[in-house]
């Protein structure tokens, strides 16, 4: 049990005062007087000694030995039961013949809310058949990097750089084959979002893939006209995801982990610039070289359908 913070006396402190009185045969008084205590307090743990050892010097529970006001074992489980049958608190008291304060308190005690009663919903993993049927966007924002920063360092007093401002890592995967196309752009405007886009599209064309549909977040840029203009002209598809459900969106999601602690927060940077140089190695990596548990350990690359030649001229 934890001591009290002004206590006088710790268990250690007890074990010294009560070698003093039986083994020194120093006076009780006296030794009560040298650490601050009543002789009667003093005689209390020399008691609590000579009855039980020196397990008697620590602190006993303040718990009462008897609660006879305690709700009985039989009601607490039919309240228990009643909750999972997903009644509400206010039912089970009129059932259980208790009041709301008890069923409520009985029902935090064995942490038994509703949504803890729901099954959680059956995960949907999906994959399109082919590279290209669908391209999944998102951004991250990362701040700007003057010197080294905390999570380097340990030392948050030194890390805020007033002005430093904010860059935005937008980011693009293929459902199927998993390779993925990153670009480092000042803001997430539409402006640059469209941008991004006919980058990506050219990147997967390289590569051999023609994008078909794109998959988003509800993002302002996303949603913006002259967003849909020019996903119109391409000729493309625009999906996007339910509202606060990220989940929906989970290769890009877990795209971005994956660059953030294999590439953002990999090295000590002391400058953005030096973590921009490093966006392209990440991605090769990553696409021709790091294992995928979705792919059987293999690389993204291996789901493309290229020829030695393009594989060869590619990997540069």
């Amino acid at each position: 049990m934890n001591t009290h913070s002004k206590a006088k006396l710790t268990a250690l402190s007890r074990a010294e005062m009560i070698r003093r009185i039986v083994d020194l045969h120093q006076p009780v008084a006296e030794v009560a007087a040298g650490f601050g205590l009543s002789e009667r307090c003093a005689y209390k743990w020399l008691a609590r000694f000579r009855a039980e050892g020196l397990a008697g010097l620590h602190n006993r529970s303040s718990r009462p030995q008897c609660s006879p006001r305690t709700t009985h074992p039989l009601r607490v489980a039919r309240v228990l039961a009643l909750r999972r049958r997903k009644l509400p608190a206010f039912q089970i008291a009129r059932l259980a013949k208790l009041s709301k304060a008890a069923v409520s308190r009985l029902l935090r005690r064995h942490a038994v809310r509703l949504r803890v009663l729901q099954p959680p919903p059956p995960v949907r993993r999906y994959e399109r058949a082919h590279p290209g049927e669908l391209i999944h966007f998102d951004i991250k924002k990362l701040a700007r990097i003057e010197w080294i920063g905390h999570r380097i360092t340990g030392n948050r007093q030194k890390d805020h750089v007033p002005g430093a401002g904010w860059e935005f890592l937008h980011i693009a995967i293929d459902d199927h084959s998993r390779l993925a196309f990153a670009q480092l752009l000042p803001d997430e405007s539409a402006r640059s979002a469209i941008a991004f886009l006919h980058a990506a599209l050219a990147f997967f064309h390289k590569h051999g893939i023609q994008a078909q549909r794109l998959y988003s977040d509800n993002g302002s840029c996303y949603r913006a006209h002259a967003m849909r203009d020019a996903v119109l002209a391409l000729g493309l598809k625009h999906r996007f995801t339910k509202p606060y459900t990220p989940k929906t969106n989970g290769k890009a999601e877990r795209f971005i982990q994956t660059s953030l602690r294999e590439w953002a927060y990999a090295h000590a940077y002391s400058h953005s610039d030096q973590r921009a140089a490093r966006l392209a190695l990440f991605l090769h990596n990553y696409n021709w070289h790091r294992p995928h548990h979705a792919l059987k350990l293999k690389a993204p690359v291996s789901r493309l359908r290229l020829h030695m030649n393009n594989l060869l001229s590619l990997h540069t």
